[in-house]
This record gives structure tokens, C-alpha cells and sequence, in this order.
């Protein structure tokens, strides 16, 4: 064999050689070493490897060590490819990767190892290509050993396929892993052959994809020979496997090709390219899929059709997965997506925007097809669904935008999710078209929730007080706080117009724990006996700390625990039942007072008291408006009342506004009422004068 042939062939395989003596000591390293070690060759004969090597690999580290070098040297094995962390002189982390077989005299007495090293630091840190790796290696330019033996080990060792050709194009090596990738016998090659007469016997055995020819295959060889750097050339194996091959020229003629199976990375890019477009969960488009396919569709909109574009969003989705866990919660959003699926067509596509919330492109005539669509779909998500043994039901709200004057999908989208926020506030189960006058609804509540920001900011709200009224005694025992926002343009502003608002925002928190703070300074300075009710959002006692925020209220206050009644609805308990139950016990130990608000209208009330002991429930005003018309209203106020008497719970109606509804409260055996009979919610100021004055007389 030519010298410049081995040493091209180590150039390929490795950066350096090594042998060590009987006991693993270093006995010889080629000069290269010296460049990769950061110190010279003589400095390290005489030591063992373990002397250059990190034993304290840091975490992702614990399988690079030497281990599977000792243990193979102890049996005086082989061993290929074991990767170690060295110490190098700069203090910067190197990993090197070894190859090496035991040596042994004629008469079989053990002499050492020998074997070769790379370094393989590069593809440690970024994992880069094999093309990056080749390159990387062969910049290396490691002057390898003469002997046929160690050009034998690198040969032997590498994990590519290699074929070396002199400047005729004629074989002058391989190696076995060549012959395994493209499943070669032994016999197949001989030294001499032409670089044509290979791909000829390859072609004959039909080991690449049908349709490849001696020519194709030949001309790809000779147009990667042809570039100024070495590139990849990807041929496809009739077993469906993919391999690169790589051809590098060298010095004096000739060239040598390596061969990677790099079936797995491809299909491993392939799958990431998907999933940076898909939904993990349900497979579907994700946004980013749904913007470019939508932008297609949008621009190829014609022939009397028209892209709409739907924005869904479940209904009671996160009651069901709050009551059967993540996980039915995450098989019911899978089934949520195959009936989508079901219910457009190939060319079309449904979407997964995140959590609850769906996308769908259809392409339709007019807006009675896109409504008929919607209708179709809620109707199909609405069936009930048998997920793990269980019954799960819930429902479907759809926005629609057509793309008739708008091709801009981003727009369409936007246009829709207003459509949708419609939908939902029209009592949800429903779809609603986009007009024109939402967008304008939408700039209107951009700027109310800036104004709203500022009004927090500069302490433009006002805490009103509404009196509540026992019965028994005819007189006032407690005041219920309510918000209220004096808007420098617009006046006094109702809490209907801006609570929603805070609530989507997030600033009911600071908000409410404002008004917390505020209502207890002003009961601070009302008669002993006056208790004050403040209502708290689920978004409050969501988070842990609201207990500690409600002592340090009253600390700061001097308020009593027993004057502050804390005011909740059903949501609050659907929001996150036991942590919420949680923190109402915690405040109920502290001695402050739990009511629940709008009693009757939700689907649990019931079944609350039952998990937490109420000190009131306050009647929805619905049920007394509705008492002179409907016995069955008395009836509802009766039978509530019947179970706060039996549980030990005080009751009171709201919205008492006339003689009648009082009379028929009152007849009904309700303890206390709040409403505009008596008085509606006045500054503190007046309601100080109304205690003073005589109470409920006076403000009758």
C-alpha cells in the first residue's frame, strides 16, 4: 500500500494515533496529538490517559468517561468510539473519541494498546452535520502513523462507509461498513475495479431506487467532484433507506468517498419540520401553519367561492377538565378534532389556535354557507361524547369572517375572534357573523381598557355602599361595597360597564384588593354593629395570597374579622374548587364571613353548601322581580329560605324595589333584603347620615 495512501485514509479517520505499554501508560503519540492536547507529545509518554481526563463531568456528562476503556482493557478487548471529557491546558472542555485493540508478540504476551483519536468537541457542542463533521475533520489535517496496522484500526473503526480511489479512478480500499450499508458480500469489490464498474454491480443488484441508471449515479460522483468544497450527495436505496455520500479529492489525484446511512436524521428533520407546524396534541395545523395555508387560500379565492374563516371555542370545557383531569381533558380536545376533521373536506383545514380554541378555512358561496357550516360543527361537537367510562357533554361558540373584501388572514382572524367574543356573549352555543361595526366595538374597548389602566393608576374610583336590611329588627346591619369609576368625560361610570372589562384584563386583582382595603377603612369609622359585605372575583382568590391580603386589610384597619363579610358567586367554586374551598375556610377560622352571591341561578349552588358552610346566601334578584307573576318564583324563594333555616344560614333576597316584592319577601320568612325600596348605593358620606338619622326610615 502507497505511504500517501495511508495517510490520507488516516486523514479521513482520525486526528491522532496513540500506543501504551502493559500497564496503559502512553508509550507513543503521533505529533498531531500535540495540537489537540495543547501540550507537547513528550509531556504525556510515561502517563496514563486518566491523568489527562475530567472526573467531575458535569451534568448530561456521566457517559463520557473512561469506564468502558478500562473495563474493555481489563479483558484486553477492542473497543470503538468511547467518548471521554480531557483536560485540556486552556481550561476550555474537550471531548475526545478513541478506538483501540490490544497488542500482543508473536508468542502472544501483551504489549499494550494501539489505537487512534479524534476530536470530537465540535459535534459534542452543536451536533452538526455530517458534511460539518467530515470537513471539520479533514481541516484537521493529522499527519497519521506509516504502519499497515494502524491504518487498519482507523479504517476498521470508522462509522462510515469510505472507498478510495487513486487518480484512475480505480479502487485502492474499503472498508466492511461500506460493504454492510449497500449489503455486499465479501467478493464483490477487488482492488483495481473502476469507480463505473462498482456502481455497476450496484445497479445489477437493483440496490438503489428503481429509476437510478450507471449515468445517473456516475454524474452526481462527478459533479460532487466537481465543487470547490466538498458536499453531500443523498442516494436512495431501493430498501427505502437514504445515504450521503461524500467525495473529497486528494493531493496527487484520486479521491475518497465516504458513505453515511442518514436515513433516521432525515426522518427525524422531517419529523421536526412537522412539528413546528402541528399541534402536539391533536396533530392539527398550529397557528403558524394556519397563517401560511390561510394566505394561500386567501389569495385563491375565486370561481364564485369565498374563503371563510371560523374561530371556535368550546363551552364548559374547563369544568370537565378540571372535574375528570388533564388527561380525559386532553383525550376530549382529540376527539373534539376528529369530528372537525370529518366536517370539512380535503382542500380545506382545521387548525388548533391553543388550549380550547379552533380554527377552520373553508371555502364557501355566501354567508348562509358559512353559517350553515358553523351550525354543522357546533351541532357535532355537542353530542355527547364517551370518553374513559364517563359521559362527557359540553358545546361550541363560532365567530365568523368572510374574505370577501379582506384577503389579509391575519385581519380575517382578528375579524372572526371579534365574531366569536359576540357569539359567546349571546349566550354561547351559537356562531355570529363579523360586521363592521365590531371593529369599531373593539377600538372602543381598547381605549376604555387604557382608560381603565389610568383611572386605577390615579385613584379615580369610588366605593358606594348599598344597605342591607334585617327584617326582624327594621333596620340596617350591614352596607354591601360597590365600585364605582368617575370618569373626567363621561361621569360616574356603572360597574356593569367596566367589571367585565377587568375581569378579561386582569385588573379586577388590584381593583378588588383596592376596594377590600377602602371598605374596611370607611366600616372602620360606622357604629360597631354595621357589618360590610365586599365582593371578590374568582381571579382574586385564585391567587393563594388573597387570604393573607384580607388579614393584612384588617390589621392595617383596625376592622374586626366578624364586620367583613366576604361576597362569592358559583364561578369561584368552578374555578378551582378545593384550592378556593381552601382559602374561604382559612378566611372563615380568621372569623370573617362567607356569602354566596346570585344564589339560584347556577347549576352547583345546591351542592356547595353542602362542601362549605355558608354564613349567608343571598337570593338572586331575578326571583323576587318575577314573584308577582310566577308562584313558582315564591315557591323557589320559599324552599331556599326552608334550607338556610334548616342549615343554619342567614338568607336575603336582592333587588327589593316595591311594596309588593317586600310584602312577599317577608311572607316568605327571608331574614334580610338589599335593594332600591330602601335605598340605592350611596357615598359613604350620606350613608353616615342616614345611621345617624334613624336608617331605613328616613332613607325609604
Amino acid at each position: 500500500m502507497p505511504l500517501h495512501a495511508l495517510e490520507e485514509v488516516a486523514q479521513i479517520s482520525a486526528d491522532w494515533l496513540w500506543e501504551t505499554d502493559q500497564l496503559g501508560r502512553f508509550s507513543y503519540l503521533s505529533a498531531e496529538a500535540e495540537r489537540f492536547m495543547g501540550m507537547p507529545a513528550a509531556a504525556m509518554l510515561g502517563r496514563s490517559r486518566e491523568a489527562f481526563a475530567v472526573d467531575d463531568a458535569g451534568e448530561g456528562d456521566e457517559a463520557y468517561s473512561l469506564q468502558g476503556v478500562f473495563e474493555a482493557m481489563d479483558a484486553l478487548r477492542p473497543f470503538r468510539d468511547q467518548i471521554y471529557r480531557f483536560r485540556h491546558p486552556d481550561g476550555a472542555p474537550r471531548w475526545f473519541e478513541i478506538s483501540g485493540r490490544p497488542r500482543f508478540s508473536p508468542d502472544g504476551t501483551f504489549l499494550g494498546y494501539r489505537g487512534v483519536g479524534s476530536d470530537v468537541s465540535e459535534q459534542h457542542r452543536t451536533r452538526s452535520t455530517l458534511a460539518t463533521t467530515l470537513t471539520q475533520l479533514q481541516n484537521a489535517n493529522a499527519q497519521l502513523g506509516e504502519q499497515n496496522r494502524r491504518f487498519d484500526a482507523a479504517l476498521e473503526n470508522m462509522t462510515q462507509g469510505l472507498c478510495m480511489f487513486d487518480a484512475d479512478a480505480r479502487l485502492v480500499v474499503w472498508n466492511r461498513r461500506y460493504l454492510e450499508i449497500f449489503d455486499l458480500d465479501e467478493t464483490a469489490l477487488s482492488i483495481g475495479m473502476t469507480q463505473r464498474e462498482i456502481i455497476e454491480v450496484l445497479v445489477a443488484l437493483k440496490r438503489y431506487k428503481a429509476g437510478a441508471t450507471v449515468d445517473s449515479v456516475s454524474e452526481g460522483t462527478r459533479t460532487s467532484l466537481a465543487g470547490e468544497s466538498a458536499k453531500s450527495v443523498l442516494r436512495e436505496l431501493a430498501d427505502g433507506r437514504v445515504v450521503a455520500a461524500t467525495h473529497r479529492t486528494m493531493e496527487g489525484g484520486g479521491w475518497v468517498a465516504t458513505f453515511e446511512d442518514v436515513t433516521e436524521r432525515r426522518r427525524n428533520e422531517a419529523r421536526i419540520i412537522h412539528m413546528a407546524r402541528h399541534d402536539a396534541l391533536t396533530d392539527l395545523p398550529n397557528r403558524t401553519a394556519l397563517r401560511e395555508v390561510g394566505t394561500e387560500m386567501a389569495a385563491q379565492a375565486g370561481d364564485g367561492l369565498t374563503l371563510a374563516v371560523l374561530c371556535l371555542d368550546l363551552d364548559r370545557f374547563k369544568p370537565v377538565n378540571d372535574s375528570y383531569g388533564h388527561a380525559l381533558g386532553d383525550a376530549l380536545l382529540r376527539a373534539v378534532a376528529e369530528r372537525l376533521r370529518s366536517h370539512v373536506r380535503g382542500r380545506d383545514v382545521v387548525a388548533r389556535l391553543g388550549g380550547d380554541e379552533f380554527a377552520v378555512l373553508y371555502r364557501v358561496e355566501d354567508e348562509t354557507g358559512a353559517e350553515r357550516l358553523a351550525q354543522r360543527m357546533i351541532a357535532a361537537i355537542s353530542a355527547p361524547y364517551q370518553l374513559d367510562g364517563y359521559c362527557v357533554e359540553i358545546g361550541m361558540s363560532v365567530g365568523i369572517a368572510l374574505a370577501d373584501e379582506c384577503r389579509d388572514i391575519e385581519r380575517l382572524l382578528r375579524n372572526a375572534d371579534m365574531a366569536l367574543y359576540e357569539a359567546k356573549a349571546a349566550g354561547r352555543g351559537t356562531c355570529c357573523l363579523f360586521e363592521r361595526q365590531m371593529d369599531e366595538t373593539a377600538r372602543e374597548r381598547t381605549v376604555l381598557e387604557r382608560e381603565l389602566r389610568e383611572a386605577l393608576a390615579l385613584g379615580r374610583f369610588e366605593v358606594h355602599y348599598q344597605p342591607l336590611v334585617d327584617l326582624d329588627e327594621n333596620r340596617i346591619t350591614g352596607l354591601e361595597a360597590l365600585v364605582r369609576w368617575r370618569h373626567p368625560e363621561r361621569g360616574l361610570i356603572s360597574p356593569s360597564v367596566f367589571v367585565p372589562l377587568a375581569e378579561e384584563t386582569g385588573l379586577i386583582v388590584p381593583l378588588g384588593e383596592w376596594v377590600l382595603n377602602q371598605a374596611c377603612r370607611d366600616a372602620a369609622t360606622l357604629p360597631d354593629d354595621i357589618s360590610i359585605a365586599v365582593n371578590v372575583s374568582v381571579l382574586q382568590l385564585r391567587n393563594r395570597s388573597f387570604a393573607q391580603s384580607v388579614l393584612m386589610a384588617l390589621a392595617a384597619t383596625g376592622l374586626q374579622a366578624e364586620r367583613l363579610e366576604i361576597e362569592i358567586t358559583e364561578s369561584v367554586l368552578l374555578d378551582d374548587t378545593e384550592a378556593n374551598l381552601e382559602t374561604l375556610h382559612t378566611l372563615r377560622r380568621l372569623g370573617v364571613r362567607i356569602s354566596m352571591d346570585d344564589f339560584g341561578t347556577g347549576y352547583s349552588s345546591i351542592s356547595y353548601l353542602r362542601r362549605f358552610p355558608f354564613d349567608k346566601i343571598k337570593i338572586d334578584r331575578s326571583f323576587v322581580r318575577d314573584s308577582a307573576g310566577r308562584s313558582d318564583a315564591g315557591a323557589i324563594i320559599r324552599a331556599i329560605v326552608g334550607l338556610g333555616t334548616s342549615l343554619g344560614i342567614t338568607t336575603l333576597v336582592e333587588g327589593v324595589e316595591t311594596e309588593a316584592q317586600l310584602a312577599t319577601v317577608r311572607a316568605e320568612g327571608v331574614q334580610e333584603i338589599q335593594g332600591f325600596l330602601f335605598s340605592p348605593p350611596r357615598p359613604l358620606g350620606e350613608i353616615s347620615e342616614m345611621l345617624v338619622l334613624g336608617g331605613i326610615k328616613d332613607a325609604a
